[in-house]
């Protein structure tokens, strides 16, 4: 365990930003199943623009790779674009 006043305050913070990363994620990847779920094109075209927001914010961030926020962006545009096609 942390001796230092400066480390055990780093220690506070870590957990902290550990949590509110955890949280993020996870919503994040509650909205990319539910955005996969959705049948309806005009609903999923709505959804599409707030999940992307997210998924820049957790890139941006450094909880994702920018490199697997781009993957996930394009896979849910050709989802959602496919959908409009039908």
């Amino acid at each position: 365990m942390a001796n230092h006043k400066a480390t055990k305050k780093d220690v506070r913070q870590v957990s902290k930003r550990r949590a509110r990363n955890r949280y993020q994620g996870k919503t994040t990847r509650n909205a990319i199943r539910d955005l996969r779920a959705l049948t309806d094109a005009t609903q999923a075209g709505e959804k599409l623009s707030s999940v992307i927001s997210r998924i820049d914010k957790l890139a941006k961030r450094g909880v994702i790779h920018k490199n697997k926020a781009s993957n996930l962006k394009s896979a849910l545009t050709l989802k959602v674009n496919a959908l409009a096609a039908k």
